[in-house]
């Protein structure tokens, strides 16, 4: 990738399909609809999410999403956000498919209301159920990598780490672990949850990660449009940086002109 060129060669893979924007946002906590597809613009994301239990999908009488948000321009990717067990995500995706065809799916499972930090038992079990019934899984899950690397196993198509508890903003909080999942994987490697500002989002791409998942980082800003912009230019940077390679950190100092030849 040459400077800030964009070229069509660098890109990720979910379920065989390809995208380019590696930025992928949340379709809810905006004031309005209207707020929501001019944040969606302005971040250049290609894939957006939706808590099929918290945004309308369904109901015709009321104001829907798909009326601010093209689903033929966009991959709209339903979620489990609010389901506390197996049964309820399993459930809850299947209607998903039945009301909009939607078969790449993010699945989480939250452990409990105060950290909602993801039940991996849970996770699993329904991981385990939506594969078998033909879905394509990305899976929010915590940052370790032994239950990443299971979680790949049993055959989802992305795993998504957090960086810190849901909502919190306070950025990645285990880089090492991070960094290890993504070593391991085979599979497309997102951060997903606590991202704050646009330094977070470039510390996971510098990190190695496919993409950067969020939703309250833009939604709650003081100006959602322009931190959507924003976060675009930081997963943009943070990618070029990781293709780029990092220079050696060093414990001492390397003058930057050569010593050889001074008079």
């Amino acid at each position: 990738m040459d400077g800030d060129q964009k070229t069509s060669a660098d890109f990720f893979e979910v379920a065989g399909k390809r995208f380019t924007s590696r930025l992928l946002v949340g379709t809810g906590k905006y004031k309005d609809f209207i707020e929501t597809r001019e944040a969606i613009e302005a971040s250049g994301a290609e894939i957006v999410t939706v808590a099929v239990r918290r945004v309308n999908i369904s109901d015709p009488k009321q104001p829907m999403l798909m009326d601010f948000v093209d689903p033929k321009k966009y991959t709209y990717l339903p979620n489990t956000a609010g389901c506390y067990t197996a049964q309820d995500a399993v459930r809850t995706l299947r209607l998903a498919r039945e009301a909009g065809g939607w078969n790449l799916v993010k699945l989480e499972v939250l452990g409990d209301q105060k950290t909602l930090y993801p039940d991996i038992v849970e996770t699993i079990k329904a991981a385990e159920s939506l594969i078998k019934d033909g879905f394509d899984v990305m899976v929010y899950t915590s940052d370790d990598p032994i239950i990443a690397k299971t979680l790949e196993k049993i055959g989802c198509c992305a795993i998504m780490p957090l960086a810190a508890p849901i909502g919190s903003g306070l950025g990645i909080q285990n880089p090492v672990n991070i960094r290890l999942i993504i070593e391991e994987a085979k599979v497309p490697v997102l951060v997903d949850a606590g991202v704050g500002t646009a330094s977070d989002a470039a510390i996971a791409m510098e990190l190695g990660c496919d993409g950067v998942l969020m939703n309250t980082a833009i939604a709650a800003a003081k100006d959602p449009i322009r931190m959507a912009r924003a976060m675009k230019l930081a997963v943009e940077a943070g990618r070029l940086a990781y293709l780029a390679g990092r220079m050696p950190k060093k414990l001492y100092a390397d003058p930057s002109s050569p010593l050889a030849g001074l008079i």
